[in-house]
């Protein structure tokens, strides 16, 4: 009965507002069981067209805690037909499992034959630009069959197994502590291309680094990693998918304690302010997130140093920066650093909301900007020592000329503009689409396309 006087209270005072807006209707109607499921019938330019399907499942209850569902259950089988990638994943999520906790888990396997390699440390590796015997969209992409040996450069393997647990308990109304665990298991290698025309491994970038000594030889084929991670979350919220108001903002400590152990510091400030301009699908939201990671004792291996630690997974992979889930515009993984500061910002426009097959979505556009800035090279010493004299002599289909690595660029700011569109149901399941463009020298990836599902942040 209480809880139904608060709802009343809620919806009367909703009323008096400007407008009603779909969402306000939703807060005492949805319950029980949602289901979203999807084809990944998606492109990257990372890795092409993707096949699959990919969906969550909500449990609302009573609807008492809606928008917030009591359980969600995330998942994803896919491949994408240029590199070959596969990704399995179930994921799963709850306020109210137990009460005044949160716990987080998922697990996730993903082989990637063909991952690209871009190097260590962004902006300073291959500051030449093309290569002249490569057409752009061949660098960018998969390297140049035409060539004899056919030639993927940026080319290696990775199989990736891991599994995530992650608890949240309350110590004020907004304020949580976390910990977690998180187990990673790696297998590197050369290419494993199955197609007719195969390419040559040996002469790639990840070969290149290894005979440097860049990619150490006890990290080059993989490893494992067991990392914890304890700190401080504050929330206040007001829908966690796609907020309208409110701060989300991290601090913690996340360290492997296997072999290569390493320590990083991870701090996070999130903003969502409303625009009252109370337009009839909903007011406009200025969000922007301020970020930094970077280690501050030991040394990341080689197969760990794209990780993004996060205590809530939002996507299935939180790894590098580029791509969807730091620097939009950027190749996957473009930047891989010790240490790295980022911003986003954008605004979020909500232009129309409509019901369904009793299913309630509104469509919405978020232009945004992002930039970012490495903290903290990774073993720039060991490149530094062959930036003027390690020419690429004898690799075919580049010319003398180019070098492997620049360390006067390290410090350039990273910074990429776009627009995305989003299509959102029961204000929780959330189809994104997303067009970037990179404006810093040598990481401009052409139009990026990102398509996926929730807001970046």
């Amino acid at each position: 009965m209480k809880k139904l006087i608060i709802t009343a209270i809620a919806f009367l005072a909703s009323c008096a507002t400007l407008s009603l807006s779909a969402q306000e209707k939703e807060k005492e109607m949805k319950t029980g069981w949602s289901f979203g499921v999807l084809p990944t019938a998606t492109f990257s330019a990372d890795n092409g067209f993707q096949a699959g399907a990919f969906g969550d499942v909500y449990y609302y209850g009573d609807g008492s805690t809606y928008p917030d569902p009591l359980h969600k259950i995330s998942w994803e089988a896919s491949y994408f037909i240029k590199s070959h990638r596969m990704r399995l994943y179930l994921a799963y999520d709850s306020k109210y499992l137990i009460p005044g906790m949160r716990i987080n888990a998922s697990i996730t396997y993903m082989n990637d034959p063909l991952y690209s390699f871009w190097g260590f440390n962004g902006p300073a590796s291959f500051d030449s630009g093309t290569p002249q015997s490569f057409t752009s969209v061949d660098y960018a992409l998969w390297g140049n069959r035409a060539l004899t040996p056919n030639i993927n450069y940026f080319g290696m393997s990775r199989q990736m197994l891991r599994g995530l647990a992650n608890v949240q308990g309350r110590i004020t109304s907004n304020l949580n502590w976390a910990a977690g665990l998180n187990f990673w298991k790696w297998n590197l290698g050369d290419m494993r291309d199955n197609s007719e025309v195969k390419y040559d491994s040996d002469i790639t970038l990840y070969n290149y680094y290894k005979s440097l000594g860049a990619i150490k030889a006890d990290e080059a084929n993989g490893g494992m990693a067991l990392e914890l991670n304890a700190g401080l979350v504050f929330d206040t919220r007001d829908i966690e998918a796609a907020p309208n108001r409110g701060i989300w903002a991290e601090a913690y400590l996340n360290g492997n304690v296997l072999d290569h152990r390493y320590l990083k510091a991870c701090v996070y400030f999130r903003h969502y302010i409303d625009i009252p301009i109370h337009i009839p699908a909903g007011d406009p939201v200025f969000a922007y997130r301020l970020a930094w990671q970077q280690t501050i004792a030991g040394e990341t291996p080689f197969y760990m140093i794209q990780n993004n630690p996060l205590l809530v997974q939002r996507n299935m992979i939180s790894e590098g920066f580029g791509s969807s889930n730091t620097i939009r515009g950027l190749r996957e993984n473009r930047i891989l650093a010790e240490g790295m500061a980022w911003a986003n910002t954008e605004l979020r426009v909500k232009l129309v909301n409509f019901k369904l097959l009793n299913q309630y979505f509104y469509v919405a556009v978020n232009p945004f900007f992002d930039a970012g800035i490495i903290t903290k090279a990774y073993r720039d010493d060991i490149l530094t020592s062959v930036a003027h004299d390690a020419r690429l002599n004898g690799i075919t289909g580049y010319n003398g000329s180019d070098i492997v690595y620049d360390p006067s660029r390290i410090k350039d700011i990273i910074y990429s503009a776009g627009i995305g569109l989003k299509l959102a149901m029961n204000q929780n399941f959330i189809i994104s689409a997303e067009l970037a463009k990179c404006f810093t020298p040598g990481l401009d990836a052409g139009l990026w396309i990102g398509i996926g599902i929730n807001y970046q942040f």
